[in-house]
């Protein structure tokens, strides 16, 4: 009997792999990854992965055949895989419904293949690393940050969880997510000045001017796209990832 195989298909990340190290196969900015099988249909169907909230990365990490570190990841490379997975896996029409300016649901189907990433300002980018300055432009402190990845968000989801545990009625996503993008404040890498400053010392402006600046700078998929639709007069709309992003024929 002939070797069997799986076909396969490379995947370019939005980042270009410009911000890993070079020692990273990530740093070549692009992966392999196999088309969905029956086995990887059972990793999306396990109800301990969905009860956990870890279906997804489970089925990507089956799907991913470059060796890579999946939590050196960034968040948008990996959203870039993701949408691979589902044109991989079940093609790339997708069909969903969006709220029109009457306030009317409306269906619509998207080409994901037609997706395209982010414009990034390359220049502003250091092969290999993946740290950028920026002055708040209230308080003149001058810190670093970095592009968050899969394992920085697992840290950050694990200490809300941990924080609203201890107090349900406080809400420290904004803070928490601070703590992990900034690396340096003034210089200072230390983790207890940089979580001592996000604390007491950052501006609700300088915040929202640092989250611009982390956006604008963030290598992703542009997940917005304008309904050809003469009732809809928005700037666009986000991509919905819902239920049936993996199970386009289950009709929730």
């Amino acid at each position: 009997m002939a070797e069997l195989k799986i076909p396969t298909e490379t995947v370019s990340l939005p980042s270009k792999g410009l911000l890993y190290p070079e020692t990273s196969p990530l740093a070549k900015g692009k992966i392999e990854m196999k088309y969905m099988t029956a086995k990887e249909e059972d990793i999306l169907s396990n109800a301990n992965y969905i009860r956990q909230g870890t279906v997804i990365d489970k089925l990507l990490q089956a799907l991913i055949i470059t060796p890579i570190d999946y939590n050196e990841l960034l968040i948008g490379d990996k959203n870039a895989i993701l949408i691979a997975a589902r044109v991989l896996g079940y093609g790339k029409d997708y069909n969903f419904k969006y709220m029109n300016k009457n306030g009317q649901e409306v269906e619509t189907i998207i080409d994901l293949s037609k997706l395209e990433d982010k414009i990034i300002d390359e220049s502003l980018f250091k092969r290999g690393s993946n740290e950028f300055s920026f002055t708040l432009p209230h308080s003149n402190n001058n810190i670093t940050f970095k592009i968050l990845t899969h394992g920085d968000e697992q840290k950050i989801d694990a200490e809300i969880k941990g924080l609203q545990k201890v107090n349900p009625n406080v809400t420290t996503d904004v803070t928490t997510r601070m703590k992990y993008m900034i690396v340096s404040v003034e210089g200072k890498r230390d983790q207890k000045d940089i979580r001592e400053f996000v604390d007491n010392y950052l501006i609700a402006k300088d915040a929202r001017a640092l989250r611009a600046y982390y956006n604008q700078m963030s290598p992703d998929v542009n997940m917005v796209f304008k309904p050809e639709d003469e009732d809809y007069t928005g700037e666009g709309i986000n991509v919905p990832i819902s239920l049936n992003f993996f199970w386009p024929d289950s009709g929730l």
